[in-house]
């Protein structure tokens, strides 16, 4: 079964929400584009059906002066600590995506692999919510666009997504072909996750090679 109330974790006082989904394995991590853990739950509850285990973080809602993109990512391995998970799959929607792609770099030992939902830019939107404005304008564009070396990029994005334009997930992949895996999903939008939640988790099982 699926839970879908947020659990809140604060260690030091940073108050981060997460939710988690039953299953066993694969295990991923799931980071929303926006500040609501309950966002990505469609694609999560699709997921959890197939026994993948889902761990949902959302954004720390205290302790937000000054924190920076690697801040956001310290906050995920510390909730993944805190529910015993040494290492998984992490990703993301939109911002999100930064958020675990930051994690793969700080963190790589952690990460078997990038999960990325429609593709960010080369700089960050200027439509962003505050906290991740302020945290992405505190990293150089090099830090905002860089990919782990090692670690393998899974890219899913929707054809008709006006946020994140499908130009960005192509020049992506373009930038590290032998990294970055890409599958464009036609009539998707922004909010591809939850309106074509089948479709991405059937490309993230065949990536996976989930039975």
């Amino acid at each position: 079964m699926t839970d879908t109330q947020p659990q809140i974790f604060e260690p030091e006082g940073r108050a981060i929400p997460y939710v988690e989904d039953a299953g066993s394995e694969p295990v991923l991590v799931l980071i929303p584009g926006y500040s609501n853990v309950a966002a990505l739950g469609t694609l999560a509850h699709v997921l959890a059906e197939e026994d993948f285990r889902i761990l949902r973080v959302g954004y720390r809602t205290a302790q937000t002066e000054g924190v920076t993109l690697h801040d956001l990512a310290q906050d995920v391995v510390d909730v993944m600590d805190h529910v015993g998970l040494g290492d998984a799959w992490v990703g993301g929607h939109a911002f999100g995506g930064a958020v675990a792609r930051t994690v793969s770099t700080d963190h790589t030992d952690r990460v078997d692999g990038v999960l990325l939902l429609g593709a960010e830019g080369d700089e960050p939107r200027t439509d962003l919510e505050p906290l991740q404005a302020a945290a992405a304008a505190a990293v150089s564009l090099d830090e905002w666009r860089a990919l782990a070396p090692t670690v393998p990029v899974m890219l899913i994005q929707g054809a008709d997504d006006d946020v994140l334009p499908p130009a960005n997930g192509e020049r992506l992949q373009a930038a590290a072909p032998g990294l970055v895996s890409l599958v464009t999903l036609e009539g998707g939008g922004h909010l591809f996750p939850a309106t074509h939640a089948g479709e991405a988790a059937f490309v993230i099982e065949d990536y996976l090679d989930v039975d």
